[in-house]
């Protein structure tokens, strides 16, 4: 059966690694993967999008149709809505408790309704995390991304694969380590709800 993941935040947030470490993560542990990208204005804050899709057997497209993503996971928490639609009837939200205004709310196309998006997330029993809040614990803003990855994978129940082995070949020499704590922290996140999760 193809699972599909969707990873969706603000250009600039890290969102294409983290699909990257994943796709190859479900690579070396033999799944065939597909992954597809829109970040055209991730330069300038723009919403980002990533596709990712894998199975045991063949995955034939990249791309994630209406209502058929069985998990979001959002670097900005507005982003995690934007992109609902995609989402499964049953699919599980991951969402970081983060604002960070896109261009759209940054030349007042939308309005950024802080509130209202809060209690939306809490209706749809999303799980909130403090992702931002424990990259800057473990030292680095930066980090954000690989503690989300962690959530991802936790949730997802692919915790069997050496991701500790994946992060070493592919993060500079000097950020194994912080990156590594930013894994396990996000696993403790999703794994320890009554700490972790954010209040919304």
């Amino acid at each position: 059966m193809t699972k599909s993941i969707m990873l969706v935040g603000v250009g600039g947030q890290g969102t294409i690694l983290a699909s990257k470490l994943l796709t190859i993560g479900l690579m070396e542990a033999g799944y065939d993967v597909k992954m597809s990208e829109i970040h055209g204005m991730s330069q300038r804050g723009g919403s980002v999008s990533s596709q990712v899709r894998y199975s045991e057997e063949g995955v034939y497209s990249p791309v994630i149709e209406i209502g058929g993503a069985d998990m979001i996971v959002s670097f900005e928490k507005m982003e995690a809505l934007r992109y609902l639609k995609y989402l499964k009837p049953k699919g599980k939200i991951v969402a970081n408790n983060y604002r960070l205004n896109s261009v759209s709310t940054l030349v007042g196309k939308f309005e950024y309704k802080e509130d209202e998006i809060d209690a939306e997330l809490k209706k749809l029993n999303a799980t909130v995390i403090d992702a931002a809040k424990k990259a800057e614990e473990l030292g680095n803003a930066k980090v954000m991304n690989v503690i989300l990855l962690g959530s991802l994978v936790k949730s997802m129940s692919l915790e069997n694969i050496n991701w500790e082995d994946i992060i070493r070949k592919n993060v500079k020499e000097k950020f194994i380590d912080l990156n590594l704590n930013a894994f396990k922290e996000g696993i403790k996140l999703v794994g320890n709800k009554e700490e972790a999760v954010a209040t919304v």
